[in-house]
């Protein structure tokens, strides 16, 4: 399937300028005013009641996931993958040879619509949030097709990963997530020849004590961590191998600077200040270490792309051999 990035550059007209992004934005605007404007009147109106009812059956949904997105640390890098959803929508455009497909489209509305309300009496947020994006892909197949559905696989992969962690899956992982950090940042203590004491998440040194809470499981630098590695896969990478290879590294990658974010918190603490530990010191730890982590994830994203170009030059390279 053709990446975003490469269905933009093959979309450009040979010796054509490039013409700058508001402007190549604007100008689609326009055309698509002009596309609203030669509608017939019946079919405006179906377009305007299809979007009025899917507000009105959504708005909650809505509302809730922007909540989410807004106050729940976990889930606040949804404010910037909408927006990219939204880009590599347009970015994408529409697949050649998009057929709508009434049967499949108006199946998925109609599960989307049951699992909505169904979710709604069982106070079930993550499928009523869920339910919303199934809608619109549902729109999509009846629009366009399930073949246009797969061409915006990002756009809907990246929204669907913003889509807070349910409860219960949430509690399961972050204890494990938990111990994992404070044994890789008491392994690093003992190996700087500090001495260190370990009961589940609580980490003695002299001294101090350091309490690894579940805001600090590194849950939420996993989850956003995922979602940069489904990016930057899309972006940078042409193979589906390669791409999960790169998400499955992003995983390990998250866990061990979560240790190392550990190991300098009691580092800190011991040799510093203990107030390294708290408030915007340990805030401002915490974001830094993450920086590290997209910087290391995006280097792999680097090699395993390298790595592609490597694997597409060598049958060139035996033919010519040969």
């Amino acid at each position: 399937m053709t990446s975003p990035a490469t269905t933009s550059a093959a979309a450009l007209t040979v010796g054509a300028p490039n013409p700058s992004v508001p402007t190549a934005v604007l100008r689609d605007l326009r055309a698509l005013r002009a596309r609203i404007r030669a509608l017939a009147p019946g079919e405006l109106a179906v377009h305007l009641l299809t979007a009025g009812l899917f507000a009105v059956l959504f708005a909650k949904p809505f509302m809730l996931l922007l909540d989410a997105w807004w106050t729940d640390s976990n889930s606040g890098h949804g404010m910037l993958l909408a927006p990219l959803s939204l880009w590599f929508v347009y970015k994408s455009g529409i697949v050649k040879g998009a057929a709508p497909n009434h049967g499949v489209g108006m199946a998925m509305i109609i599960a989307a619509v049951l699992f909505r309300y169904a979710a709604d009496l069982a106070v079930e947020l993550f499928v009523m949030r869920g339910s919303m994006i199934m809608a619109l892909g549902g729109l999509v197949v009846w629009y366009a097709g399930f073949r246009q559905l797969l061409h915006w696989w990002l756009p809907f992969t990246l929204v669907s990963l913003s889509i807070p962690i349910p409860e219960v899956i949430l509690n399961t992982v972050a204890l494990p997530l938990q111990f994992t950090a404070s044994k890789i940042g008491a392994a690093l203590l003992a190996w700087r020849e500090i001495p260190v004491m370990m009961h589940g998440n609580v980490i003695n040194i002299p001294g101090q004590q350091l309490f690894v809470a579940e805001a600090c499981s590194g849950l939420r630098s996993l989850t956003a961590l995922l979602s940069l590695g489904v990016l930057l896969g899309a972006l940078f990478l042409d193979k589906w191998p390669t791409r999960v290879l790169l998400i499955l590294i992003a995983i390990p990658i998250a866990i061990l600077i979560n240790g190392v974010r550990v190991f300098l918190t009691g580092f800190l603490i011991l040799f510093v200040s203990p107030e390294m530990g708290q408030g915007f010191m340990h805030t401002s730890e915490g974001m830094l270490m993450f920086g590290a982590a997209f910087v290391i994830t995006a280097a792999v994203a680097w090699a395993l792309g390298h790595l592609e170009h490597m694997v597409r030059r060598r049958p060139h390279s035996l033919e010519l051999h040969g």
